[in-house]
């Protein structure tokens, strides 16, 4: 009988990517699905306040101009969408992201989306 080797699998950042997709349950339950990109953030950064998280809003890649909608803990990026539906360019703009900042893991949320599913992004190219 042949022995499977099961690859081993690491989640990262279970606990605090697990406290931030409640808190975008808590966020979409009272604002609904039609709401405003900015209110998302907003509401979302009163919860992470509330819950003193550490975390910095529209955060500025040098050099790109471009704006992270969230770092928490220097450690997680969160991209914060109110769109019909989350396609591919979505993806490879948190994947960007996540390789400009040497980060390991981003959460691309869609708060438009009937079932709320944040979408862990893991950067396939770690410098670390």
């Amino acid at each position: 009988m042949a022995t499977i080797i099961q690859p081993r699998v690491e989640i990262l950042y279970p606990e605090l990517s697990y406290q931030i997709t409640g808190l975008c349950f808590k966020v979409q339950a009272e604002l609904g699905r039609f709401a405003k990109e900015k209110q998302y953030c907003d509401r979302l950064e009163l919860k992470l306040a509330e819950g003193n998280y550490r975390y910095v809003r529209e955060f500025v890649i040098s050099g790109t101009g471009n704006r992270v909608d969230f770092i928490v803990d220097d450690i997680i990026l969160l991209e914060i969408k109110a769109i019909p539906f989350v396609g591919k360019d979505e993806y490879y703009q948190v994947q960007r992201y996540l390789q400009v900042l040497n980060l390991k893991l981003g959460m691309l949320i869609n708060f438009q989306s009937k079932f709320l599913k944040p979408q862990r992004v893991i950067n396939f190219n770690t410098r670390s």
